[in-house]
């Protein structure tokens, strides 16, 4: 009795063998289920929006996108200076303008142009101004070659130079962007029709929805005038 007592407890100890095909299943889930936290920790620690473009070290989503070519693409600004101001930027991110090759400045330039001849009615404007700041000496604050389009009106400002220092106020710090597409967005009045522009106001940044409003608008107005 005590010698087969002993032999059912030692045949109930001993390690079962697995099935084959079974440890293959479990192998395949453990996988899996590696994979699928290793993804999740990707997106979780990335709040980068989908589909998003460089400027610099900032991401800018489709939605504030209007225009692109392939070499440079069309922005819509966080803090524009005047009604319609907006960025041009070369597709590759390249600090200065002399690191462009010669078919990105002949892109970059004649999408400007482009864009400048489309906005200037569309905002009830007389005139451009183009700008671009080369280096941090000379007021860029975001390391990608970018041209600043404006739509400009006769007494939009009381010194017409002063436009050059309100570009400079109105350059954009890392973070300032995302913030407003993840819903921190700083709310203010619009001003009323026919109101002259308060400009500190409108240096304020927009807002998500304020921004991809505008490109959507653009977007049509430069589809219209192919």
């Amino acid at each position: 009795g005590v010698d087969m007592r002993a032999a059912q407890l030692l045949r109930a100890a001993r390690p079962r063998a697995i099935d084959p095909r079974r440890a293959r299943v479990l192998a395949a889930s453990s996988s899996a289920d590696a994979t699928s936290a290793s993804a999740a920790m990707r997106t979780s620690s990335s709040s980068a929006p989908a589909n998003a473009h460089k400027f610099g070290p900032i991401d800018i989503p489709d939605s504030q996108v209007f225009c692109e070519t392939p070499l440079s693409l069309g922005l819509v600004n966080l803090k524009p200076v005047v009604p319609g101001h907006v960025l041009i930027i070369s597709r590759r991110v390249v600090a200065r303008f002399a690191d462009l090759t010669p078919e990105e400045t002949t892109d970059l330039w004649s999408l400007a142009k482009r864009v400048g001849t489309c906005i200037e009615p569309h905002f009830g404007a007389t005139s451009l101004t183009y700008a671009i700041q080369d280096g941090p000496a000379a007021g860029q604050t975001v390391p990608h070659v970018h041209v600043h389009v404006l739509p400009r009106k006769p007494g939009d400002f009381e010194n017409n130079d002063e436009v050059y220092e309100r570009i400079e106020e109105s350059g954009e710090a890392v973070g300032e962007r995302e913030r407003a597409f993840m819903g921190k967005e700083v709310i203010r009045e619009q001003p009323a029709k026919g109101e002259r522009l308060d400009l500190d106001a409108e240096r304020v940044v927009r807002t998500a929805n304020e921004m991809a409003q505008e490109a959507r608008e653009l977007r049509a107005l430069l589809d219209a005038s192919r």
